[in-house]
C-alpha cells in the first residue's frame, strides 16, 4: 500500500510539537531489542554487572565472632549498643581505632569505633545481662535487605537459567516446543483465497496439469461426480526427477480449486521422540477435516514412506511408526468429502508398497523434464520480470537447453540478469545467456590460471580432438564452442548441444559418444606420444557407457537381449533416474563384462585414432587456432574446417 493516501497525507500536514525534535505529537517508533539476538557475551556482561553492584551497594560487615564471646564482651562493659536484626546482634564499642586516609597508606586522619557481630541463639539470658550492664538495644527492619536478598538469590538465577533454556532451544530447533505440544503438526496452512498460483504460472508439464484438471473439478463441484456415483482418486502422487516444478503443480491445484492448502514435509513428521510422527499425522487430517474442502500436500514422501520390506534392524522404529498411521488415515477418510492428499517425490522406487495401492496414492502423475516447447514457455514465464532485448531469441536458448529441468531454466535466466548487470548493460543480451548456459554446463570461468605453453598447447590439441571426432561422427551432436580457457575442474571443454529431443539411444550412437570421448586422448598421443591425466574423466564416462551397454541395454554377444541388473520397483525407468541395483550374476560373468568393456574401448579407439590420423591437417589448424584465439564459436570452427578440406 503506497504511503500518500489521505491519512498520511494529513499526518504530514501536522505542525511540528515544539515538546518533540522529531515533530507530530509523539516520538518515533523505538525498537532496540527488534534485532537482539541472544549471546553468551550478554550473560557474561550481565554477571560481571551484578557483582560489580553487590561490591558497591551491599553493605560491607565484620566477621562474625562466637555467641559466648559476643556476651563476655557485654559482660565486660566493652560493648555499649546492641543492633538486633532477624540474622545478626551487632555490638558497638567505645573502643576506637585509627582509619587510613587510603588503603596501604601510611597516614592515620581519622577513628571508627569497633564493632563486633554474631549469628543469634535462643538464649533469653542475654536480654537479662544487657539490661543489667545498661547496654542499649534496639530491633532493625530488614525489609529492604529482604527484597534485594530476593532479587539477588531468586529473581535473577532464575531469569538467568531461563535465558540459557531459550538459547538451547533455539539451538536445538526448538525442542523443547515439540515436547511441549508432541501431537501439533508443522504444516504450513495456507487459507483458502490467499494462494495466487495458476495452472497459467506452470509450464512444460502440460499432460500433468491435464491429470489434475479432475481434482480441481471435483473440489470446485463435487455434486457432478457424486451424482453419477463416480468417485476422486483419494490420494495423488507427483513422481519426477528434481526440479521440475512438481511442488509448484501442487500449489498451482490449490490455488484453482481455491480451497485451503495444508503443506509439510515428509521430514517435519519424523523426530528423535517416539510417537511424535503418529500424533502429527493425527492432528493433520484432524485439522484437515474441519476445514474441507482441502489439500494436503507432503513433499518428499519418501523422507517417512521408504519400503518397510528393507528394513534391515527390524523392530517398530519412529519413521514405520509414522508410516502406518499415515496408512491408517488415507484409509480413514471418504474421498467424496473434499479432503484431497497431493503428494511429491523424486525416489518412487523406495517407497512402500502400500501406499501405491489403489485407495491410497491411486493415481501417478509423472512430472518429467520439458521437451522444446515446454522449454520455451519456462523461459517466457521466468523472464516476464526480466528487461530482455529485441534481439534474444528464446528459441535458441530452449533448443540447446535439451535436458534442463525447470529450475535449471529458471536458474538460466537469473544468472543471465546477473552477468548483463555486471557488464553494466541495461537489457540482458543473447550472450548473456549463451555464458549462462556455459557457465552451468562447465562450470565457473577461470581467467586467472595461467598454464604452460606446453599444457596450453596439449588442452589444443585435446579439445581439437574431440571436436573433429564429433563432426565426423553420424548422429552427434554439432559443436557449439569450442575453448581452452579453464571452466570448473577442466582445463578446456568442447560444448556440444542437440538440435532436437531425443528419447531413444541407438547403439552405434552410444560408439559415437565413446568415439568422440576417446577423441581427446588420441590427439594427445599423436602430439606428445605419451598420454596424460587431462583425459581421466572422459575415460570415465566412457567405461560407463560401455558397462551399461552390457549390464542395462543387452548389446552384448553373449548376453545379447539382457539385462544383468536387477533394478527397483516404482516409476524409476519413467523418470530415467540411476536406479538401485545389484549383482544378480557369477563372477565369471563379471569378468567377462570386464573383458568386454575393454575390447569395446580398444576397437573404438583404434577406430578413432584412424580418423584423426586422416585428418591431421585439420587437427593441426584447429589446435593452432585455438592458440592464437583461445575459443572458437561453431561459424569459426566450420570456416577452419572449410578452408582446410579447400
Amino acid at each position: 500500500m503506497s504511503s500518500d493516501g489521505p491519512e498520511n497525507s494529513q499526518k504530514k500536514k501536522q505542525p511540528k510539537d515544539s515538546h518533540f525534535p522529531f515533530g507530530g505529537s509523539k516520538l518515533p517508533d523505538f525498537k532496540p531489542f527488534k534485532d537482539w539476538k541472544f549471546s553468551i557475551v550478554y550473560v557474561l556482561i550481565l554477571i560481571a554487572g551484578m557483582s560489580f553492584f553487590n561490591y558497591l551497594f551491599m553493605k560491607r560487615v565484620n566477621p562474625t565472632i562466637d555467641f559466648s564471646d559476643f556476651k563476655s564482651k557485654i559482660a565486660s562493659g566493652e560493648i555499649k549498643r546492641v543492633e538486633i536484626t532477624d540474622s545478626y546482634f551487632t555490638g558497638y564499642t567505645t573502643l576506637k581505632r585509627e582509619v587510613p586516609v587510603a588503603p596501604r597508606s601510611k597516614f592515620y586522619t581519622g577513628s571508627s569505633e569497633l564493632i563486633y557481630r554474631t549469628v543469634p541463639i535462643n538464649d533469653p539470658e542475654i536480654i537479662k545481662l544487657m539490661d543489667e550492664k545498661r547496654v542499649a538495644y534496639y530491633a532493625v527492619s530488614q525489609e529492604g535487605n529482604i527484597i534485594l536478598n530476593i532479587i539477588f538469590s531468586w529473581v535473577l538465577p532464575i531469569g538467568f537459567f531461563f535465558l540459557i533454556w531459550r538459547f538451547l532451544l533455539k539451538r536445538l530447533g526448538n525442542m523443547g516446543g515439540n515436547v511441549l505440544s508432541v501431537g501439533q503438526n508443522r504444516a504450513v496452512i495456507v487459507a483458502e483465497g490467499d494462494i495466487v498460483t495458476r495452472f497459467a504460472d506452470v509450464a512444460g508439464v502440460d499432460e500433468a496439469k491435464e491429470e489434475l484438471v479432475e481434482v480441481v473439478d471435483f473440489l470446485k463441484n463435487p455434486k457432478k461426480y457424486t451424482d453419477i456415483g463416480g468417485k476422486i482418486p483419494k490420494g495423488v502422487l507427483l513422481v519426477g526427477p528434481p526440479g521440475t516444478g512438481k511442488t509448484l503443480l501442487a500449489r498451482a491445484v490449490a490455488g484453482e480449486a481455491g480451497v485451503s492448502f495444508f503443506r509439510m514435509s515428509g521430514a517435519d513428521f519424523v523426530e528423535m521422540f517416539v510417537g511424535v510422527g503418529a500424533a502429527r499425522v493425527r492432528d493433520l487430517f484432524k485439522q484437515a477435516r474441519d476445514k474441507t474442502p482441502c489439500i494436503i500436500f507432503i513433499d518428499e514422501l519418501d523422507a517417512i514412506g521408504k519400503s518397510r520390506i528393507n528394513n534391515i534392524a527390524g523392530g517398530n522404529d519412529e519413521r514405520e511408526q509414522t508410516l502406518n498411521q499415515l496408512l491408517v488415515e488415507m484409509d480413514g477418510f471418504d474421498a467424496t468429502g473434499g479432503l484431497i492428499i497431493l503428494a511429491a517425490t523424486n525416489r518412487p522406487d523406495v517407497l512402500d508398497p502400500a501406499l501405491l495401492r489403489p485407495g491410497r496414492f491411486d493415481r501417478q502423475v509423472l512430472v518429467d523434464r520439458p521437451d522444446l516447447k515446454g522449454r520455451e514457455a519456462i523461459l517466457r514465464i521466468h523472464s516476464k520480470a526480466v528487461k530482455l532485448s529485441p534481439q534474444v531469441d528464446l528459441d535458441a536458448v530452449a533448443r540447446v537447453t535439451s535436458g534442463f529441468s525447470g529450475a535449471d531454466l529458471a536458474n538460466i535466466v537469473n544468472e543471465a540478469a546477473l552477468l548483463a548487470v555486471r557488464g553494466h548493460r541495461k537489457m540482458v543480451e543473447q550472450q548473456d545467456f549463451n555464458e549462462a548456459i556455459e557457465k552451468i554446463v562447465a562450470g565457473l570461468q577461470k581467467k586467472t590460471r595461467v598454464l604452460k605453453q606446453e599444457e596450453r598447447k596439449l588442452t589444443a590439441y585435446h579439445e581439437a580432438g574431440h571436436a573433429l571426432v564429433a563432426v565426423f561422427t553420424p548422429n552427434a551432436d554439432p559443436v557449439q564452442k569450442i575453448s581452452i580457457i579453464p571452466r570448473g575442474f577442466a582445463l578446456g571443454y568442447t560444448l556440444q548441444m542437440p538440435v532436437e529431443d531425443r528419447y531413444t539411444i541407438t547403439c552405434s550412437d552410444l560408439l559415437g559418444r565413446i568415439d568422440i570421448l576417446l577423441g581427446g586422448r588420441i590427439a594427445e598421443e599423436m602430439i606428445s606420444g605419451e598420454f596424460s591425466t587431462g583425459a581421466a574423466n572422459d575415460l570415465t564416462k566412457a567405461t560407463d557407457i560401455a558397462r551399461k551397454m552390457i549390464t542395462d541395454y543387452g548389446m552384448s554377444e553373449r548376453f545379447r537381449n539382457v539385462a544383468l541388473t536387477s533394478r527397483g520397483n516404482g516409476m524409476a525407468n519413467s523418470v530415467r533416474q540411476e536406479p538401485l541395483f545389484h549383482r544378480e550374476y557369477a563372477e565369471a560373468t563379471q569378468q567377462y563384462i570386464d573383458e568386454e568393456i575393454a575390447r569395446i574401448i580398444e576397437s573404438e579407439y583404434g577406430k578413432t585414432r584412424t580418423i584423426l590420423d586422416n585428418r591431421r591437417a585439420m587437427l593441426d589448424h584447429v589446435a593452432q587456432a585455438l592458440l592464437e584465439r583461445e575459443t572458437l564459436d561453431e561459424k569459426e570452427f566450420k570456416s577452419i574446417l572449410q578452408s582446410t578440406t579447400e
